[in-house]
């Protein structure tokens, strides 16, 4: 009797021990569920995105873009040549900018106010978290887009009414990797009033990545600010002016 007594509380222990172990392991996942919600890093999804992406949106953007009379670049013969020609300008690394170390040299160029932006937009960044942005991608040909779509379902086609802004030179892919939601939070708010305004129109995709296209009223408004600055400070001559003395 003893040794049947024995056998039957092995056998209840046996039987309550994964009961335990779940409760354990449940207590565990809430608690790694929980960590995950406070960590401090950048999370999108669909329903929190202020500047989503539409079909529109991308007909509306060649639509400004061909207006410009802006073409999109076919292959690496015409890239040179704009490189050369300097209607494509280079974007170096600073301090608070920095390119994607599988970015080739031959792409690190964009439209020459796509660089005043970008410029302006990673050094007001890096005042403010004294951590530079990365960007992951600038221009394109549309011969490297058409191998892109190969694999990468999200890429936009090479040509058509939606077709990449890449193409053309002035767009550029900002990197959402390590971002806080602070910093990210910082970054909407710089481009809200850019984008009311007219001079950009940024995208946030599916990817980590904030697609953001910058249209040239974007310099033109830097050098009329720069225009006025100059007169306002230029010496004041009285004679000229056709004024007396007191």
């Amino acid at each position: 009797m003893l040794g049947s007594a024995a056998l039957l509380c092995l056998i209840l222990s046996l039987a309550s021990a994964p009961a335990s172990a779940v409760t354990r392991n449940s207590k565990v996942h809430k608690t790694h569920r929980s960590s995950l919600r406070s960590t401090p890093y950048l999370r999108l999804n669909r329903w929190d995105r202020t500047f989503p992406g539409s079909h529109d949106l991308l007909v509306q953007q060649n639509e400004e873009l061909d207006r410009l009379q802006l073409p999109r670049i076919a292959n690496d013969m015409e890239l040179i040549r704009y490189e050369i020609e300097q209607v494509l300008v280079p974007v170096s690394e600073t301090e608070a900018l920095k390119l994607a170390t599988d970015l080739p040299d031959s792409r690190r160029y964009c439209r020459p106010w796509t660089r005043d932006f970008l410029q302006d937009f990673s050094q007001a960044f890096y005042n403010q978290f004294h951590t530079p942005l990365q960007v992951n991608s600038l221009v394109r040909t549309m011969e490297q887009q058409h191998r892109l779509r190969h694999h990468n379902h999200y890429a936009a086609p090479e040509w058509g009414d939606t077709a990449s802004t890449h193409l053309t030179g002035v767009t550029f892919d900002l990197s959402r990797r390590g971002l806080t939601t602070e910093q990210y939070a910082w970054i909407r708010a710089y481009l809200v009033p850019l984008k009311i305004a007219g001079l950009v129109d940024p995208i946030e995709e599916s990817q980590p990545v904030l697609h953001v296209v910058v249209f040239d009223k974007y310099s033109s408004q830097l050098d009329g600010k720069m225009n006025a600055w100059s007169e306002a400070n230029e010496p004041f001559d009285g004679s000229a002016a056709g004024g007396s003395e007191p």
